[in-house]
């Protein structure tokens, strides 16, 4: 079969769904490759690296539909596109299922199958497939860039001769993939970086990046993220306000702030208010990231940057992957070509749409005449963050009963087990002979002595010590050399054995010891 890439024909993308190197990858699926002439361009990859790597370069976008089999974009297709698909033809790209119910009732009227990227499960086994992380990976990065580019200060701190310059704080609303990616950023740029998220599983995750993840003084459980494809769930008013008001306490302070909190198929939360904006200081700098899905920041105009009357720079571009063109495609384009290898298990160029895999059926939103969006939860969910359970602190004497309560049964357990050690030695010394009965007491006396003296080590010992018990336990030694002598060759050759085994085990143990000290000690 024949995948094809064609030009993108919302303005201003540069990206491209096919790279040079995916393409190879994807021949090695068995797939032929073809891409419009120029598709690349805006990304860095020209017509002769396509060629190089063995695509066939289609003068016209007519002629690339018409020929392959399987398109792959990045961008929602345009009504126009939409009327070249075809039954049997497989669309990949984003397609905002949620928000465009005339597409999918488009390629539902011919027939095609859909996967929307961004619709791709968020499950282990399809990370490698997810194009939204990808993309908001870049764009929580290229949003620091941005504000970095619109602040008149230094990110870091520095004392220099001309004067101390303070460093920059910086407020990361939302710690997905995209607040991470700024929270990273941000951090080693050298400024103060504060970030919040409604799911208190991530604050962890935020203070490990040296970050100070925000708590707000509000009692609501919260479902954990995990638990919904690892995006937020919607709050409820109370938390929403306690939200607000800390928001409005952090306003004055904060230099920059990135918002990035979106949840799938719904419009953009309002979480930075306009007298929010009035109370930050001149030069600060605001950067939305919702600014497709309505924003986040009541004054966010998409795909401006605009100066309010307070001096703060709003920016809501929307392209920001886009602005990275090179890098982007490269992530998306392997993205697809992971997405062709779940399709392609025989790796004979010929798609298995298996409607049975999680992530195939998760991703798919029409397919062969029906719409299948919304997709049926997940069979593989991903694993929730459990609870910590608080343990109660006894009481001293809480504590003085418990010892005195475990002493007992340990005591009552040992009594029990010598009380049937003696009843079982005094049978066998009704019935046993008076040699078997001498060897048997040294027997039992020294199982006795060997499992005291092992037992008594402590357990955070026995790896450096384990040896020295080890060679302790072959006094056993002594009864095989007080055997040596008797007058059976059997027995003289089973005595000499043991004494050569036991020698072993006593050496090796001192010296293993010796080696495994010596590890502590410096040179």
């Amino acid at each position: 079969m024949i995948i094809g890439t064609p030009k993108e024909v919302f303005e201003g993308e540069a990206r491209v769904a096919m790279t040079p190197d995916s393409a190879l990858q994807l021949q090695k699926l068995g797939y032929e490759c073809m891409i419009e002439t120029g598709a690349g361009a805006a990304a860095g990859f020209s017509d002769k690296d396509y060629k190089d790597a063995g695509v066939t370069v289609k003068k016209t976008a007519n002629a690339l539909w018409k020929d392959a089999e399987i398109i792959a974009k990045v961008r929602q297709p345009e009504e126009a596109e939409l009327k070249r698909l075809a039954k049997g033809k497989t669309l990949i790209s984003f397609f905002n299922p949620g928000g465009n119910e005339d597409g999918m009732e488009a390629a539902k009227a011919k027939g095609a199958n859909v996967i929307a990227m961004e619709m791709v499960p968020r499950i282990s086994r399809a990370q490698k497939m997810d194009a939204l992380s990808s993309m908001a990976n870049i764009a929580g990065y290229r949003a620091v860039i941005e504000a970095g580019n619109n602040f008149g200060r230094f990110f870091t701190g520095q004392i220099t001769a001309a004067g101390k310059v303070p460093p920059a704080k910086v407020l990361v609303v939302g710690a997905g993939v995209a607040g991470l990616a700024a929270i990273g950023t941000s951090t080693s740029l050298g400024a103060i970086t504060y970030a919040f998220d409604v799911r208190p599983e991530v604050a962890e995750q935020v203070e490990s990046m040296g970050a100070e993840f925000v708590y707000l003084d509000f009692e609501e459980e919260q479902q954990d993220g995990a638990a919904t494809g690892g995006y937020a769930a919607v709050s409820s008013p109370e938390f929403r306000e306690a939200q607000l008001a800390k928001f409005r306490e952090l306003a004055p302070e904060m230099d920059i702030v990135i918002t990035t909190a979106l949840i799938p198929n719904r419009e953009a939360p309002e979480l930075w208010t306009e007298d929010m904006v009035k109370a930050m200081k001149p030069g600060s700098v605001i950067v939305d990231l919702a600014a497709e899905k309505g924003g986040n920041c009541k004054l966010t105009v998409a795909d401006e940057k605009i100066v309010t009357d307070n001096g703060v720079t709003i920016i809501g571009y929307t392209d920001f992957p886009s602005r990275m063109a090179t890098q982007s495609s490269m992530l998306y384009s392997t993205n697809i070509r992971h997405m062709m290898t779940d399709l392609t298990p025989e790796k004979d160029g010929q798609i298995n749409h298996d409607m049975e895999d999680d992530v195939i059926r998760g991703a798919t939103v029409t397919f062969e005449g029906d719409i299948t969006f919304p997709p049926p939860p997940p069979k593989i969910q991903a694993i929730a963050v459990q609870p910590k359970t608080e343990v109660k602190e006894l009481t001293r004497e809480e504590k003085l009963a418990a010892e005195a309560a475990a002493f007992k049964a340990q005591t009552k357990q040992q009594v029990t087990l010598l009380g049937v050690g003696a009843v079982l030695i005094l049978l066998a010394g009704l019935y046993a002979p008076a040699s078997f009965m001498q060897h048997f007491i040294v027997f039992v006396l020294a199982v006795f002595v060997g499992f005291q003296v092992i037992w008594g080590v402590s357990h955070s010992l026995h790896t450096p010590l384990m040896a020295v018990t080890n060679a302790i336990s072959s006094i056993i030694i002594l009864g095989a050399l007080m055997q040596i002598g008797s007058g059976s060759f059997l027995v003289i050759l089973l005595a000499a054995l043991s004494v050569f085994m036991a020698g072993i085990n006593i050496f090796g143990g001192f010296l293993v010891t010796r080696r495994m000290l010596a590890m502590f000690q410096k040179s």
